[in-house]
């Protein structure tokens, strides 16, 4: 006998279904608690995830005598704060995020002294790639650099692959900080990096452990734009290769992204203009960002550090996220910075 499926329940379930793709959520800026800076943002199995820098309140003395004693003991790191551990955080609607403490951290990673920092993240073939700046090195005879840890969950434990840096040297005047890793179309997998206004552009093998030579044999490329200071980060979009990165100083109020659009992974890259920028009524120090793309409604979105007014602190830093629009040539919209963005 067949039984007819009640209407009531029926339209319960269409009313339920209409809600759930059509409501708009608030986001509030900033999105997680704390002073964290430098977030990685990204979509794991239609969950959006950050790591973000630890911005820790410390004095520029503490931090000069940590790199003075080169490794310090766990003791004297938990006393002064020092940023020796990653945390992360995950959210399924951009609103309500979960902590992940301790993903990674100097336990896990016996080359790394007393900072860690600036993460990036990707996955490939079942596990989790995380890569790292540590130790803040000035010169070639300090150990430091840029690491790769890894782990089978995105919320870790990560582990150190190679006990020692992936990337470790100063090579073209870049600082081997602040790495981005992209995965082109024909599946090459390439790093973008660099402090102190120079980027350099590195090939990594498909187990992401190891930088091998470019197909006319170089090991580094400089693709350094106008303006460049630091944090890079590469969008593909419609078969343009979107690059962009920070300028100015991350401990002022003038920090800020700028971007350029290329045909190609390599370049050139010229500056097209500058996206993201303090806004006097809402947050100054806006820079070192990423870029999600919405799992459900595909909207861009740009996750970022930015002061608050009144703050001026160096580390006094917060993560925030924001819509990211282009327009019909192409072209990337100037983001609006807001204490709340809309998002499906």
């Amino acid at each position: 006998m067949k039984l007819p499926f009640p209407k009531i329940f029926l339209a319960v379930w269409l009313m339920s279904a209409a809600l759930f793709s059509c409501t708009k959520v608030q986001i509030s800026n900033p999105v997680i608690p704390g002073w964290y800076a430098d977030p990685e943002g990204i979509v794991f199995n239609g969950e959006v995830w950050i790591y973000p820098t630890l911005s820790l309140l410390w004095g520029d003395d503490t931090l000069r005598y940590a790199k003075d004693l080169q490794r310090t003991t766990p003791a004297w790191n938990q006393e002064y704060n020092l940023q020796t551990h990653i945390d992360a955080f995950s959210s399924k609607d951009l609103v309500h995020w979960t902590k992940h403490p301790a993903v990674l951290s100097v336990e896990n990673v016996p080359w790394v002294s007393y900072a860690m920092w600036a993460p990036a993240i990707v996955k490939n073939k079942g596990k989790y790639y995380l890569f790292f700046s540590g130790n803040d090195i000035q010169n070639n005879e300090q150990t430091g650099g840029i690491g790769v840890a890894i782990a089978d969950k995105p919320e870790g434990p990560f582990r150190d692959v190679l006990g020692h840096p992936l990337i470790g040297q100063i090579v073209n005047g870049a600082q081997p900080i602040d790495q981005y890793v992209f995965r082109d179309d024909d599946g090459s997998w390439y790093m973008y990096y660099g402090g102190w206004r120079h980027c350099n552009m590195v090939r990594l093998s498909d187990d992401l452990t190891q930088q091998i030579a470019f197909d006319d044999g170089d090991m580094f490329k400089e693709v350094t734009p106008k303006g460049y200071v630091e944090g890079p980060f590469m969008l593909k979009r419609k078969g343009k290769y979107y690059f962009m990165w920070s300028e100015g100083g991350w401990t002022g109020p003038d920090y800020h992204v700028a971007y350029a659009i290329a045909d190609s992974p390599f370049g050139p890259f010229n500056r097209v203009g500058t996206i993201l920028e303090q806004d006097s009524t809402v947050a100054t120090g806006a820079g070192h960002h990423s870029v999600i793309r919405h799992p459900r409604t595909h909207d861009y979105y740009i996750v970022y550090h930015r002061r608050p007014l009144g703050r001026v602190r160096a580390n006094e830093r917060q993560v925030c996220i924001d819509k990211l629009e282009f327009d019909a040539d192409g072209f990337i919209k100037p983001v609006k910075m807001t204490k709340g963005s809309d998002a499906e």
